[in-house]
């Protein structure tokens, strides 16, 4: 499983989404599950994941799976698998 396939996975157990869930397009705010409890479980989720710590800065420019996952890269997560 590549680092988009785990983050994808992230999001829909944080979120509580189906298995099946479209994650890729999907932004802050833009469903109701995704409200600012759920924020801080799918940023706790992400460390978690990839072993990685998210600053206060990153957290509040983490809006949409897209910006995730440039944050992973900027941490040096899947930036070789590109």
């Amino acid at each position: 499983m590549n680092h988009l396939d785990r983050l994808r996975a992230v999001f829909r157990r944080a979120l509580s989404l189906s298995a099946d869930a479209d994650v890729d397009g999907l932004e802050y705010r833009a469903i109701p599950q995704w409200d600012s409890l759920a924020h801080m479980a799918l940023i706790a989720a992400m460390e978690d994941e990839f072993s990685i710590m998210i600053d206060t800065d990153e957290m509040i420019d983490m809006s949409s799976f897209a910006k995730a996952a440039e944050l992973l890269e900027k941490h040096g997560i899947g930036a070789a698998a590109v």
